[in-house]
């Protein structure tokens, strides 16, 4: 196991220093799962939430989930991201909705942290748009699919 970098040598945490990495172009990928009844899986394909359009909402609070992420994580570093796709795969046969969020940028430090927070972002706002009508909800599988960049080098979880 590699040595925990947000950690000084006395134990204490601290936001880990990236001012003399080089600036490389970095992506991440995440996913993550919400399962639901069957009805409140048909209330957002068909688009009849109360709320309104449960996906659209849900995407834009990914790509705000990922642009907030040092807000929320204590010592994660504000970036600059050139960009963040969200999409949503609605799976009938298991009233569920997988979504994956890809974050990019040109930096000294990674975006694993920003697809994650998207990702949780995402499925906790279709949590909320239609939890008058399902409160058993589950959010699983949430994790990182992919990373490139930077010199820790390139990762691809295994299926």
């Amino acid at each position: 196991m590699s040595k925990l970098n947000h950690f000084d040598e006395n134990g204490q945490a601290h936001m880990v220093d990236v001012g003399a990495k080089a600036e490389t172009h970095r992506v991440a990928i995440a996913v993550g799962r919400i399962t639901m009844l069957p009805a409140t899986f048909e209330l957002i394909r068909a688009g009849s939430a109360k709320k309104g359009d449960v996906l659209g909402i849900a995407r834009i609070a990914a790509i705000q989930g990922a642009k907030r992420t040092s807000d929320l994580i204590p010592l994660a570093h504000p970036l600059m991201i050139n960009k963040v796709a969200v999409a949503f795969q609605s799976d009938a046969a298991t009233s569920s909705i997988e979504c994956v969020a890809t974050v990019e940028t040109i930096g000294r430090t990674g975006v694993e942290m920003e697809a994650l927070m998207a990702v949780n972002a995402g499925l906790l706002t279709i949590y909320d748009m239609v939890k008058a009508a399902d409160r058993g909800m589950v959010i699983s599988g949430v994790r990182l699919l992919e990373k490139r960049g930077g010199k820790s080098g390139d990762f691809v979880a295994d299926d």
